[in-house]
């Protein structure tokens, strides 16, 4: 393999499938007529996959999975290729399924396009090979455009990988909000008790805060994220006057701040309930 050129890994029988298939014919199919196709385009180096042996399965995988392009040949049905098939479309786009004229695609692949070559007549297959490096062109021009209907349906917008983050989303915003309630709760409190002789020892909570802020990954404004900080640091200055200030002191300091504390206490809140509002609909 030349430097700079990328790897093909090529899936296919390996041993006889049909009396007309033998092993002699995948390894002629290969060398003589997939092989110099691929190569056509000087940057490509085609490969293919050998017998399914434990001391080489691992291999096996490893270059299904980070293959630039793999070109499967799924003519006769044949277990293996489809088990490397499955493999290749669990982790990465990029895959080219060809088969022999006249092969019946399982219905799990018949969604997708299959090119279908023609061995023993050379002019029909002009389209095939015309078609065949258009395909492959367009996975090196291409290299994130979907072909694979596993990562189709676990990633991306209505897929079951955002159903699960929303799900995730959703959890914790529950848990911003019952942080905000019990914050909100305490803060009421300790207005409640300024005039008193002591305070409540209980600390304002930040963990839930802390999370969204540092990982932002509710998808809202640059505004939202700035009342984010501002809640924040007013509860974390609670917390440092709570355990490091004295009392009178304290109290003094509450009444100056309370309009300005109240007013984010209860901005946020009203936009982590509207956020709710809006994900649980």
């Amino acid at each position: 393999m030349k430097q700079n050129q990328k790897r093909v890994f090529v899936i296919m029988p390996f041993s006889k499938t049909t009396d007309e298939h033998t092993e002699d014919y995948w390894t002629q199919h290969f060398d003589c007529f997939l092989k110099p196709l691929i190569e056509e385009c000087g940057e490509l180096n085609a490969v293919r996959s050998e017998a399914l042996r434990g001391d080489i399965l691992r291999q096996i995988i490893t270059d299904l999975v980070i293959s630039p392009i793999v070109v499967a040949d799924i003519t006769d049905n044949n277990p293996n290729v489809y088990w490397e098939l499955g493999i290749r479309h669990s982790f990465k786009q990029c895959t080219v399924t060809i088969a022999e004229y006249g092969t019946r695609l399982p219905f799990d692949l018949s969604a997708k396009g299959t090119l279908f070559y023609y061995p023993k007549n050379h002019i029909k297959n002009e389209k095939f090979k015309k078609d065949f490096r258009r395909a492959v062109q367009d996975c090196l021009a291409h290299p994130e455009a979907s072909d694979s209907p596993v990562l189709e349906t676990i990633s991306g917008r209505g897929t079951i990988y955002e159903i699960i983050r929303r799900d995730e989303v959703i959890r914790r915003l529950n848990a911003l909000v019952s942080e905000q309630s019990f914050n909100q709760s305490l803060l009421d409190q300790v207005y409640k008790e300024v005039g008193k002789k002591s305070l409540i020892g209980n600390l304002f909570r930040t963990s839930a805060t802390e999370l969204l802020m540092t990982s932002r990954y509710l998808e809202e404004t640059v505004d939202f994220y700035n009342l984010v900080e501002r809640y924040y640091n007013f509860v974390f200055s609670l917390n440092e006057r709570l355990v490091g200030i004295r009392l009178d002191e304290f109290k003094k300091w509450l009444l100056e701040v309370k309009e300005r504390y109240c007013k984010v206490f209860n901005d946020y809140d009203k936009a982590l309930k509207t956020i709710q509002d809006k994900l649980t609909i």
